[in-house]
């Protein structure tokens, strides 16, 4: 259907592919893999006609169709989502015409037998079926049943398009291309902002789907629900394994040991003849066998050994400057959008040095509440940022958080200060991130996903934060990168909010979870395992896609009208004990937090004390100075924290017997 032949790119002095060639056979369903940089966008580009290859082409079967979803679109249409969505049936008027053509084309024909007779035939059905599925009569309800699918309800048909955030917009883009039931679908991370609904809808809609499908995604279930053949780029060449994406692994594992025990075999080969040559090469009765050895060895097919791309990002945050004992505090805080309320008398603190999941189904407000902590979006009610809190923050879309006609060295030269102030010390930033001397001039619009990710994150780095809030960290990062993100933010000393659906990445994470559902949130203490087990799911997948709680079935609010005496006793009662209930858990809190701070601070110490008793430590007088310091500022630290941790004991114990 449509085949790549010897596609070769260079970019900015980079062989990016080197006659790369593959097949996309009608209802293949592909999955492209690859490490961020490898270029899987930009093969997609070559398949769509936007890109070039220096050599090589792209060769498509006459009648066939491509679709296209980018990882990011900008439109600025004020048509409503329906509207705009029922836009892509311009396509079933050409079809209709080209239907129409082919019909008059095969009346005015008599060579029934021959190929292009046959191939009109193919031709002609073909389109009748894209237009069965997109005929007339009914583009308005199967525009509405896709919206519906990707998480829209009703009431947002009628909103204007531009109305919505740009993980909305991608949805109806997505919604858009599903409808034009394109011969090939090219698919750029299409999950990444869709929910777990969302995309099992998907799944269940691909599963019919009549076209064939490639798609670019780091969402491991999903490739493995959905793919049943896996093509990876390395080093710029391709492997095609016909499988799909889990059980690719082993396959890969197996060409890799197979592919070294040739190189190595081939290598003794090589040394064994080598030797002989240099052994007897002076020797004229040897002569004419040395001579046959030189011409094999000048003759033989080297085995090309494809080392594994071990290239990763490499960083930690900067230690975090002491912010107050409260980071966060809300009271009676609500969040509305016109009518649409989105949160509700949210109540909650967060503590220095906690680590807080905020989990729960997309619209359910997680990044509505991180825009209004970092002063994106106003509220009602109080939000109260702690004592010396320096926020830093990873926006989901970073099309607002980066300048699309800055290059990637501006990105970071324009923000930097102190001893940032420095070229090469910027260039050896951006080179940790994988930003080679050919990449710091590219302007931001040019970069793929992964790139502006792992550029936004290079931007958190200069400038020390005490309170880090990142929004879907992992949407476009490869495996690698998420588990060096992961570490490095397990090494960072402050107050973190992570905002995921990804259960591997905040496994270990986090020490709590807010539950964002029906307006408000739920605290659970501990990892992400124990709120998982406590709703007994063993993923996201599955917490998400448990039924709401219908509003039908929930209490009636309790009467305003006069009660008896009893009654109010025992709503007093009540009340009493909720706040001693908050109270013990408010106490324990405490005491986890200077627990875990105990441990981190001890470790500090004993590795300060290691480095301390070498006898060249302190040859740098310098170096000597600021440790002495740092030890005696970490001591007193502990003293303070144990002096927290006994308080709250005593507390707590005080509670517990009353």
């Amino acid at each position: 259907m449509i085949s790549l032949d010897a596609i070769s790119i260079n970019f900015g002095g980079r062989e990016l592919f080197k006659d790369l060639s593959f097949v996309i056979n009608p209802k293949d369903r592909i999955g492209l893999v690859g490490k961020n940089g490898v270029g899987k966008s930009t093969l997609m580009h070559v398949i769509i006609g936007n890109r070039k290859p220096d050599t090589g082409a792209v060769s498509i079967q006459d009648g066939k169709t491509i679709g296209y979803l980018p990882q990011e679109i900008n439109v600025t249409s004020t048509k409503t989502i329906l509207d705009e969505t029922l836009t892509v049936f311009e396509e079933s008027i050409r079809l209709e015409k080209e239907i129409e053509g082919i019909n008059h084309e095969l009346e005015t024909r008599t060579d029934y037998e021959s190929e292009a007779y046959s191939e009109l035939i193919q031709q002609l059905t073909e389109k009748h079926e894209s237009l069965q599925l997109i005929g007339s009569g009914k583009q308005e309800s199967e525009a509405e049943k896709v919206l519906k699918g990707l998480g829209f309800s009703s009431a947002d048909f009628s909103r204007p398009f531009n109305e919505f955030s740009g993980g909305w917009q991608m949805r109806v883009g997505l919604g858009m291309l599903l409808l034009q039931v394109a011969s090939l679908l090219l698919l750029d991370e299409p999950t990444n902002h869709l929910d777990i609904e969302s995309i099992i809808w998907l799944e269940e809609f691909f599963q019919n789907y009549p076209g064939a499908l490639m798609m670019v995604s780091h969402d491991r279930m999903f490739l493995d629900h959905i793919t049943n053949r896996t093509v990876e780029i390395v080093f710029g060449r391709c492997y095609d394994y016909k499988v799909p994406y889990s059980k690719y692994f082993d396959l890969r594992e197996e060409r890799f040991q197979n592919q070294m025990a040739a190189y190595q075999n081939q290598q003794r080969y090589i040394a064994q003849q080598e030797r002989f040559i240099e052994r007897f090469r002076a020797k004229n009765t040897k002569a004419k066998q040395v001579q046959s050895k030189i011409k094999q060895l000048e003759k033989l097919e080297r085995v090309e050994f494809d080392e594994l791309d071990n290239q990763a990002i490499q960083f930690r945050f900067p230690p975090a400057p002491r912010s107050g004992d409260t980071v966060l505090r809300a009271i009676e805080l609500d969040k509305s959008y016109g009518p649409n309320l989105v949160l509700k008398n949210l109540e909650f603190e967060i503590d220095r040095g906690d680590r807080v999941a905020f989990v729960g189904k997309n619209g359910e407000g997680k990044s509505t509440l991180v825009k209004m902590v970092t002063g994106k979006e106003g509220f009602d009610g109080t939000l109260t940022i702690g004592h010396n809190v320096e926020v830093g923050y990873y926006a989901q879309i970073q099309e607002g958080t980066l300048n699309p006609e800055q290059t990637v060295f501006e990105t970071v030269d324009n923000i930097a200060t102190g001893e940032w102030r420095n070229i090469a010390r910027l260039r050896g930033l951006l080179g940790a991130f994988l930003f080679g001397p050919e990449d710091v001039d590219k302007r931001v619009k040019v970069l793929s996903g992964g790139e502006k990710s792992r550029l936004a994150l290079a931007k958190l780095l200069l400038h020390p934060v005490n309170l880090l809030i990142l929004d879907e960290p992992t949407n476009h990062l490869d495996i690698s990168a998420k588990e060096v993100l992961k570490q490095a933010l397990i090494h960072y000393n402050g107050t973190l909010i992570v905002v995921s659906h990804d259960r591997d990445f905040l496994q270990g994470l986090t020490n709590k979870t807010y539950e964002f559902s029906n307006q408000r949130i739920k605290e659970h203490l501990g990892p992400i395992k124990e709120f998982l087990n406590h709703h007994e799911v063993e993923s996201f997948r599955q917490f998400e896609s448990e039924p709401k709680p219908s509003a039908s079935k929930s209490k009636p609010e309790p009467k305003k009208a006069t009660e008896p005496t009893s009654n109010k006793a025992t709503k007093r009662n009540y009340k009493e004990r909720k706040e001693h209930e908050k109270a013990m858990r408010q106490l324990k809190r405490e005491m986890h937090n200077c627990e875990k701070r105990i441990t981190q601070l001890e470790e500090e110490i004993g590795d300060l004390e290691k480095k301390m008793q070498d006898p060249d430590f302190f040859s740098a007088k310098s170096e000597g100075q600021d440790a002495i310091y740092k030890h005696a500022d970490l001591q007193k630290e502990l003293e303070h924290t144990m002096e927290r941790w006994e308080k709250a004991g005593e507390k707590l114990e005080a509670l517990e017997k009353s």
